[in-house]
């Protein structure tokens, strides 16, 4: 018995001997003062466990709204990146093309805000309908299109209505209760069309299709339609006077056309488009700038042919895409000058534009608010006038009479 005694003691002396010096050895590996580490720096504490985000990739999430129509929402268009331990390829663009790719068949938003009775039948159909796109924030420019080109009512005779598409802001604390003042803005003008979908660059796609929708459902019977910018001056007496002579039964696509456009391959540029999202080497003919003119059996052709192509991220190159779809070539007109702003040759004084090379045109894009404002009191002064010389260097000249337009002095 001993004997037994003697060899179990001894057995656990030496498993007790065996664990300490395991320990031993392990606090030697781990402590800071070991001597290979004495002439070094301890490195900052990173999680192995957790893959590092790369710096250019951005998670995009849809943001969640409070209703104000009390609709069901529909699917977001983004969805949050899962996260993985391989860093995808490094693109100095903004716009997470992958993410893209992977969402863009969720494509139905529903509206927020609706106009269902806009172009109702009075005593004829709308004669044009102004669509203008707008975001939440630009109350000022929605305000200054309402007092000058964009205003409600007839022109000739004809009936001329107007709205504003907007969609939810990227960032809704930079508006403090937005819902609250488009809802009112809605009530007090009736011309507010709010989806639910965020409203960035790359979203104007969804924004030009769910337009086109809504005009498809509750604006079938107007005859024409403008479309724009909120920063363009449209002369809508040429507009009208343009339109006039022509039916709305026929097919119509007026605008700035751009032809032979070819994608930017250069990562840095706003308008990147890698070659995985489009092959070719030509965009399709597409309507650039601040507006273009169609006939409404041609909104009708295009809200069933953007239901069947592929959703691009920028918005004028996808309407062509959809022109191309039904075959249709867009037609290009001088009056539409929305690329660059013509500086005045009589009165360098002046704000950049020269109003009487702009009488004649329909469309001018790119206008600060006050020129917007400035350049409508001036066109609609009867005291104004316009001479033109002979002179090749300088074929326009205005002369400036004292006027008072509103509350600006010429």
């Amino acid at each position: 018995m001993r004997v037994h005694l003697k060899e179990d003691a001894i057995c656990t002396f030496l498993l007790l001997l065996t664990f300490c010096t395991i320990l031993y050895v392990q606090l030697c590996q781990t402590s800071p003062r070991g001597t290979k580490e004495k002439n070094h720096t301890r490195p900052p504490i990173m999680s192995r466990d957790l893959p590092r985000r790369h710096p250019q990739i951005r998670l995009i999430t849809h943001p969640n709204p409070r209703h104000i129509s009390g609709i069901k929402r529909a699917k977001p268009v983004y969805k949050e990146l899962k996260r993985s331990t391989i860093a995808p390829a490094v693109t100095y663009s903004s716009f997470d093309f992958q993410q893209y790719l992977k969402n863009k068949d969720e494509r139905n938003y529903n509206v927020l805000i609706n106009q269902p009775q806009k172009c109702i039948k009075t005593q004829r159909d709308p004669f044009l309908l102004i669509a203008i796109k707008s975001i939440v924030e630009d109350f000022d420019r929605r305000e200054i299109v309402r007092k000058t080109w964009g205003r409600e009512g007839s022109i000739n005779g004809l009936c001329i209505r107007r709205v504003f598409l907007l969609g939810v802001p990227k960032n809704k604390t930079t508006v403090a209760m937005w819902e609250t003042l488009v809802q009112h803005e809605s009530q007090t003008y009736k011309d507010i069309l709010l989806w639910d979908f965020v409203d960035t660059f790359f979203n104007l796609t969804l924004k030009e299709i769910h337009f086109l929708n809504w005009a498809a459902e509750f604006c079938s019977n107007v005859n024409f339609i403008f479309k724009g910018d909120n920063d363009v001056f449209v002369n809508m007496e040429n507009i009208v006077d343009f339109l006039e002579v022509r039916s709305p039964t026929e097919d119509l696509f007026v605008g700035d056309i751009i032809n032979h456009a070819k994608p930017i391959r250069l990562r840095k540029s706003k308008y990147f488009i890698p070659e995985i999202m489009y092959g070719l080497g030509m965009y399709p003919p597409y309507a650039g700038g601040g507006g273009f003119l169609m006939s409404g059996i041609t909104m009708t052709k295009l809200s069933q042919a953007c239901k069947e192509v592929e959703l691009f991220p920028i918005d004028d190159v996808f309407l062509g895409m959809c022109l191309q779809r039904i075959n249709l070539k867009p037609v290009s007109h001088d009056g539409f000058k929305t690329f660059g702003i013509v500086k005045p040759s009589a009165a360098p004084h002046l704000p950049t534009f020269d109003p009487c090379f702009y009488k004649d045109l329909m469309v001018v894009h790119s206008l600060k608010v006050s020129e917007i404002w400035l350049m409508w009191n001036l066109l609609h002064n009867q005291n104004f006038s316009c001479t033109k010389k002979k002179s090749a260097k300088k074929p326009f000249y205005w002369e400036r009479k004292k006027m008072v337009t509103g509350t600006i002095t010429i």
